[in-house]
């Protein structure tokens, strides 16, 4: 059985379909917010000063409670 027909009519009535799609630029910019990224470094900035002051001024920051636990 030849199946020659059956694609051409296929082809032909999938053809129109085919203008159907079109493709626009936005007409608003694409925005992108790295605020997470910047906010993560300023942390990790901020603890690593912090740690440097703890450990330069261990006796303003104590680690273990003093004198007697009552």
């Amino acid at each position: 059985m030849n199946r020659a027909p059956y694609k051409i009519v296929a082809v032909l009535a999938l053809l129109p379909l085919a203008s159907c799609v079109t493709v626009k630029t936005p007409e608003k910019p694409i925005e992108i917010n790295l605020n997470v990224k910047i906010e993560q470094e300023v942390l990790v900035r901020l603890q690593r000063d912090v740690d440097t002051l703890i450990k330069s001024n261990p006796d303003a920051f104590p680690t273990k409670p003093s004198g007697n636990p009552q």
